[in-house]
């Protein structure tokens, strides 16, 4: 890994792309801290100091800290995330978007295109939700949190908050174009670590004021490294399916007759199901900060029954595990079609050995897809649950684990990858496998 690195300036064109990548972060950093006009920035400040374990609290981290400064990237990329997503979803139930799907390149730039659109519409109805929002909301003091409140206010926030969404997905596009990794992915990850070095001064602090010990410090790192290790083995883990093509001969020459494999990811919907059963079960919460203190009076059982499903408690678990489950199986189910995946093979005269083509090995490939999205489903679960629990019973100051690491572990695999594919195609030691590859060459 090492000689690795010592390669990166070697190659002009990959050095060129990793200055380009930090210097759009950089930008996007930098807007982070440009706030919206009319808030009064210490009442908000105030306010987003009760919003940990709510929708808000998650969004602003997925943010890096931009919603609790109510900057001009106070949105972030989750409109963009959230178009991309619902594109996907249409993807299955309108005919039109299938046919673009699998129309190839020209096909990819249309869906890109309504993409965009729908980025831009939801960036709008956002908007106008915080601003109406923020209206609404006091600081501690009873201090109103918007200055001067009313449609101008509403109406310059709308348009603030779109195009700081609008500019950020552009910037996206240049890193992914330009730069080195998945732009979008990368700008989350930079906004989750960016907020590492303020979790980790809390944490010393603590330790300063004795409220956590040197032990309880050394069982975090510790249990840090076995969990990122743990999301390396699993997000790198595949079920590699055996497909075999038969020879044939063309003209007077001999084709095909090789083996190869059917690779299937053992997480392969990502970090979507953790942020989907996230959104669900904070909602409720998010609801309760706006409520008026006389309806909870009233009505008590509403206040038990949003009690219970605080992070931490044994209701929010189990509910997190369910929809966690439920998510993983329902969007790969959305995103790989083992028919088509058969079709293909079929035309291309592949087939697994023991299964006949066709529908056969379709349901071949949806019976090994079930089980290890299962297995997968348990393994998101466990890293996601983790982080309740070191918060609630050893106190941690920090939302160590779930899907904020599984983000950061998953886009610098990504990251590292293609630097070994820049690495490797002008024969230059790698960061992973370099040796064994050198080998089969």
């Amino acid at each position: 890994m090492v000689g690795g690195f010592q390669n990166i300036p070697k190659i002009p064109e990959l050095r060129k792309r990793i200055i380009v990548t930090f210097l759009l972060l950089a930008v996007y950093r930098i807007g982070v801290h440009v706030p919206t006009p009319g808030i009064d920035a210490k009442a908000l400040a105030a306010f987003f100091a009760k919003t940990k374990g709510t929708l808000l609290g998650l969004m602003d981290m997925f943010s890096g800290g931009a919603l609790e400064n109510m900057s001009v990237f106070a949105l972030g990329i989750m409109p963009y995330i959230s178009a991309s997503i619902i594109l996907q979803l249409l993807t299955v139930v309108v005919p039109y978007l299938e046919k673009l799907k699998k129309e190839g390149e020209a096909g990819r730039k249309k869906i890109t295109q309504y993409t965009r659109y729908g980025t831009v519409v939801l960036s709008i109805i956002q908007g106008f939700g915080i601003s109406v929002g923020l209206e609404k909301m006091t600081g501690p003091a009873g201090n109103p949190i918007v200055i001067d409140p009313g449609w101008g206010f509403r109406l310059m926030t709308i348009i603030t908050l779109t195009a700081g969404t609008a500019f950020l997905m552009w910037l996206g596009e240049q890193i992914t174009e330009r730069g080195i990794g998945n732009g979008i992915s990368l700008i989350i990850f930079a906004g989750i670590v960016a907020r590492m070095p303020t979790a980790s001064v809390n944490t010393i602090k603590l330790m300063q004021t004795g409220e956590m010990g040197p032990v309880n410090i050394l069982f975090i790192i510790a249990l840090m490294v076995v969990v990122i290790g743990c999301i390396i083995y699993m997000e790198r883990a595949q079920r590699r399916i055996p497909v075999q093509y038969p020879k044939r001969v063309v003209g007077r020459k001999m084709y095909g007759g090789q083996s190869t494999h059917l690779p299937l990811k053992i997480n392969t919907a990502g970090v979507i199901p953790p942020i989907f059963a996230s959104s669900i079960l904070m909602f409720p919460l998010t609801v309760a900060n706006f409520m008026p203190k006389n309806i909870l009076e009233t009505y008590p059982w509403i206040e038990s029954i949003i009690q219970s499903l605080n992070p931490g408690q044994m209701a929010y678990n189990i509910f997190y595990v369910a929809f966690i489950v439920f998510f993983c199986y329902f969007y790969t189910a959305v995103t790989f079609n083992p028919v088509d995946v058969a079709d293909n093979m079929r035309k291309a005269g592949g087939y697994i050995p023991g299964i006949r083509p066709g529908k056969k090995t379709a349901d071949y490939i949806d019976w090994v897809l079930t089980r290890i999205t299962f297995i997968g489903a348990i393994y998101i679960s466990a890293v996601c649950v983790l982080p309740t629990i070191l918060i609630h019973k050893f106190n941690i100051p920090f939302y160590f684990g779930g899907t904020a690491l599984l983000i950061v572990v998953g886009v610098a695999l990504d990251t590292v990858g293609q630097m070994e594919s820049h690495l490797l195609v002008r024969h230059y030691d790698g960061f992973l496998e370099s040796g064994r590859i050198r080998g089969r060459r």
